[in-house]
């Protein structure tokens, strides 16, 4: 059973409380397997899963209503104590912004420590996103690193553990050198899972079986709604 190695993190009384957002659309077993991850990892208290309306970076939107991806994710997490499914940028409609996401949350809990999770592929786009020197002032990075196979000419940029090296570069001049170290030491290291919610809707557009790809209640609820079955 895959084992995450876990951070030699100091507890304090402040709350540990992970952020993760995305379409989730569908939500799949990798979501899951990120969050499971996170949780352990980063010995969060709470992770909140944040279905997006429309992101900044993916101007054409998600392929399905916001109404059905939150009901999915809601299904998804259900009964995962830690787990909390916030619908805020669905409710707030149009783009949503991280920073002003986070920025309601660190108001909400402003005892609590912040971790936003996210990608490798969001990492080296973070400079384009809106005001991210804001953003990662109230946020400790958790970057999710996948390996990837190694050949003589990509074995610099792996490191010795065979995951995929990330490069924090791109951070600099948003935050200090001793940020940057905080994000570094907060990465989530995970195996490679060869799922994504765009293969889902291609194989439910094309007839094809999604067992063990999402939660049994999710492909109960795409099947019960038709979801994604004209792509």
């Amino acid at each position: 059973m895959q084992r995450f190695e876990v951070l030699p993190l100091q507890r304090e009384c402040r709350m540990r409380l992970g952020i993760f957002g995305g379409s989730f659309d569908p939500v799949h077993l990798g979501h899951l397997w990120i969050g499971e991850a996170a949780m352990e990892t980063l010995q969060l208290d709470r992770l909140a899963w944040i279905p997006t309306a429309t992101q900044p970076l993916k101007p054409s939107g998600a392929a399905e209503d916001a109404q059905h991806r939150l009901a999915m994710l809601q299904l998804a997490v259900s009964g995962r104590e830690g787990f909390v499914v916030d619908p805020r940028e669905i409710q707030r409609d149009g783009v949503s912004y991280s920073v002003d996401t986070v920025g309601e949350i660190k108001q909400e809990h402003p005892e609590a420590e912040l971790f936003l999770i996210i990608g490798s592929d969001s990492l080296a786009t973070m400079p384009q996103w809106h005001r991210p020197a804001d953003l990662l002032s109230m946020v400790t990075l958790a970057v999710v690193q996948r390996p990837t196979d190694q050949t003589a000419s990509d074995q610099a940029a792996t490191d010795q553990t065979g995951q995929a090296a990330l490069d924090f570069s791109v951070l600099d001049g948003l935050v200090s050198p001793e940020r940057r170290a905080a994000f570094e030491a907060a990465v989530i290291a995970m195996p490679q899972i060869e799922l994504s919610s765009s293969g889902i809707r291609q194989r439910v557009a094309a007839g094809q079986s999604i067992r063990y790809q999402v939660p049994a209640a999710v492909q109960m609820y795409l099947q019960t709604h038709h979801l994604y079955v004209q792509e």
